[in-house]
């Protein structure tokens, strides 16, 4: 059985996972020129437009969308553990793309492009070896 913090820890990742999922899916152009929205041009600055990579993109944080919080309603330890696993496979090859492309970024742009993607694979690991709580014993 997962603790509170598994469960709400799941569904705040899956909640951050929801947009990035939708905006790509629902505004390709928009997504490639204004993500993450507060600073633009991350993934623009990145490469040439490609709506199929970005429709991909969208489709896979949906899927980590879905697992995330279907972990936390499922409720078990054994798949929260399986969630912040996929979370962590996709999490840390992203943080290292990024950490080897930022320096064509601004400073200000780098430090959060890599402590933003640093996050995405360290925080699956975290969540990953929350221990699950102990069944209580039944009463007679």
């Amino acid at each position: 059985m997962q603790r509170t913090i598994t469960r709400v820890l799941l569904v705040v990742f899956g909640l951050v996972e929801l947009p990035v999922g939708l905006w790509p899916l629902l505004s390709p152009d928009g997504f490639y020129r204004d993500f993450p929205g507060f600073r633009t041009g991350w993934v623009a600055m990145d490469g040439p437009f490609n709506e199929h990579l970005i429709a991909d993109f969208g489709g896979l944080n949906l899927a980590l969308a879905a697992i995330l919080i279907g972990a936390a309603v499922i409720g078990t330890t054994a798949v929260a553990r399986l969630a912040a696993l996929a979370t962590f496979l996709f999490g840390l090859p992203h943080f290292l793309y990024h950490l080897g492309h930022v320096s064509h970024f601004e400073p200000v742009d780098q430090v959060l492009i890599v402590g933003m993607t640093a996050l995405g694979a360290v925080l699956p690991l975290v969540l990953a070896l929350i221990p699950g709580k102990r069944p209580t014993p039944a009463t007679p």
